[in-house]
């Protein structure tokens, strides 16, 4: 399977691109600001320039730490969903997960609650919104596990449920006025800034969590790998590792859709790429490895989101898809067969 020590090139190279990628990701956007100064900003030694200082620590350092969460998050549950599935196209948002938050944003801003709206603000009342409806798909998805004996049945109801709650907005849209549904499409494009300050601890917390419930499991998900009822001769609990696994997954993906809207490609590309270069089926290499591959490939997506020197922004869904689909298909051809993998 491999050992820690031998891919040590590679961990080196992972850390150095991303200390190097969120130093540049700090200092590139519509307002240039030097490396040095930004370093000398984060270590406490301020700037001659206190607008730059106002930009790094207020604006992009917030987001600087949300696409580093949101790349980690979204690759391992992606691993999670691929390794407990045995499926190379399975992602992160196979539960249906990502759609249930995208229902309850859907109808809060489709249909206009004014009441919520007033009362909590329009910030608070979509992440409320998507929070729910996440949570509502997820205890349907526990309760309907506890009831299956293999998890390809669970990956059907899944995508069924995905489907359910997709039409349902598809309806809202097409009843919906044309300012709310402006709205409604911006926040599907997926947006790192929304996270303040004052959202940072709940959202690292929700990630923390949900990374911390993925590493207790990398000795089951290396008997998943097997198949299920090998698993179960090994002595896995597979009732309750796939509970975690799915537990560790909405927390991740319905977290960070809450917070970011739904970003896609991550999750599904980034245990590939990995695997790439860590040639391990061993989770406890893989986990971290992915992770931090995540977090790389999320800088990368973010400073070309940011356009530097433009004063414009891409939304990081145009990003990700435009960018990562081509990548994707380098790898599945270098491969030539994903599946081996499984």
């Amino acid at each position: 399977m491999g050992s820690t020590g031998s891919f040590l090139k590679y961990w080196l190279i992972l850390f150095a691109g991303i200390l190097a990628l969120f130093l540049l990701d700090l200092s590139l956007g519509s307002v240039s600001i030097p490396v040095t100064e930004t370093i000398s900003i984060l270590l406490g030694q301020g700037s001659e320039n206190t607008s730059w200082e106002q930009i790094i620590l207020l604006l992009r350092l917030p987001r600087g730490i949300t696409a580093i969460g949101v790349g980690a998050g979204l690759a391992v549950s992606g691993l999670l969903m691929q390794t407990l599935f045995r499926n190379p196209l399975a992602g992160p948002f196979v539960l249906g997960i990502s759609s249930g938050a995208s229902l309850g944003v859907a109808l809060v801003v489709l249909l206009g609650s004014v009441i919520s709206v007033a009362i909590l603000g329009s910030k608070i009342s979509i992440l409320l919104a998507a929070g729910l409806g996440a949570a509502a798909i997820l205890l349907v998805i526990i309760f309907v596990s506890r009831h299956l004996a293999d998890s390809a049945t669970l990956l059907i109801i899944g995508l069924m449920f995905g489907s359910i709650s997709g039409a349902l907005v598809s309806v809202l849209q097409y009843y919906s006025q044309a300012e709310s549904l402006q709205s409604y499409m911006v926040w599907t494009l997926g947006n790192l800034g929304n996270v303040r300050w004052s959202d940072m601890p709940t959202f690292l917390f929700i990630i923390m969590t949900g990374l911390f419930l993925a590493f207790t499991v990398h000795k089951p998900l290396n008997s998943f790998m097997l198949g299920e009822r090998q698993a179960e001769s090994l002595g896995v609990n597979i009732r309750r590792a796939r509970l975690i696994i799915l537990l560790a997954t909405s927390l991740l993906a319905g977290g960070i859709t809450a917070y970011c809207g739904p970003i896609a490609f991550i999750g599904l590309a980034v245990p590939h790429l990995t695997r790439v270069f860590f040639s391990t089926s061993n989770h406890k290499i893989l986990l971290p490895a992915v992770a931090a591959a995540g977090v790389l490939l999320m800088l990368i997506n973010d400073l070309i989101a940011q356009l530097p020197g433009s004063d414009h922004v891409l939304p990081i869904n145009a990003v990700t898809a435009i960018f990562g689909g081509p990548v994707v298909i380098w790898v599945i051809l270098r491969k030539r067969n994903v599946g081996r993998s499984f």
